[in-house]
């Protein structure tokens, strides 16, 4: 299939880049790379946003059942630091 592609003038210049380091022998080439890493890209997006759902989906159901408690911040960070004393002194 041949197909036209307008590019403004700095991707045009990449592309062009690309085919003079050597490592592709025309554009066509570095625009079908750039499709794959863009699809793959796009299934890693996909498949966070699937876990990110589903995430979701489990705390809405914990909160449902009643498995929740209140943050408390102050506490939090005291823990932290307490471990993070610890952890130096360890060292």
């Amino acid at each position: 299939m041949s197909l036209n592609v307008s590019l403004p003038p700095e991707l045009e210049k990449r592309v062009r880049q690309h085919v003079e380091s050597g490592l592709y022998s025309s554009a066509s080439e570095v625009i079908r790379e750039a499709l794959r890493l863009f699809e793959a890209y796009q299934g890693v997006q996909a498949a966070n946003l699937v876990a990110l759902k589903a995430d979701i989906a489990a705390g809405v159901e914990d909160m449902a059942a009643g498995r929740v408690r209140e943050l408390n911040l102050a506490e939090l960070k005291q823990r932290g630091r307490v471990l993070l004393a610890e952890s130096d002194a360890t060292k």
